[in-house]
């Protein structure tokens, strides 16, 4: 069992940045961020693996967010830089064990946090 904690959201201007965190109380194989903006379906944004080597990014932030781990005080973080409006949401952070699942597939996660909301104003 895994519990999440994010924390870090807030309100930012465009072009500025923001770093979110997500404290774990347990391990899980792969640990990712997710968002949903107002009225839309939650979508993927990074995930990393335990170990760290592998990563993923959506199309939508490539180049501009960057996922990270601290193994020694189990914590994830997304940095996020060159903020635009349209990165508005609220995000959670998810763990899962599916290694043999894509690490964009939402269904790979069974654990949850309770999100943060990161709002980007123009």
């Amino acid at each position: 069992q895994v519990q999440l904690v994010e924390s870090g959201g807030g309100l930012v201007q465009a072009g500025g940045s923001l770093r979110l965190s997500c404290a774990a109380s347990g391990r899980a194989f792969r640990i990712g961020w997710f968002r949903q903006p107002p009225g839309k379906e939650r979508e993927s944004v990074a995930t990393i693996t335990w170990s760290g080597v592998n990563t993923y990014y959506a199309d939508s932030i490539k180049g501009r967010f960057t996922i990270s781990r601290d193994n020694a005080k189990n914590t994830v973080y997304l940095q996020m830089n060159s903020l635009k409006p349209e990165d508005t949401a609220v995000y959670y952070c998810a763990a899962g064990d599916y290694s043999y699942l894509q690490p964009w597939e939402k269904r790979g996660y069974d654990y949850w946090g309770q999100g943060t909301q990161v709002t980007v104003s123009s």
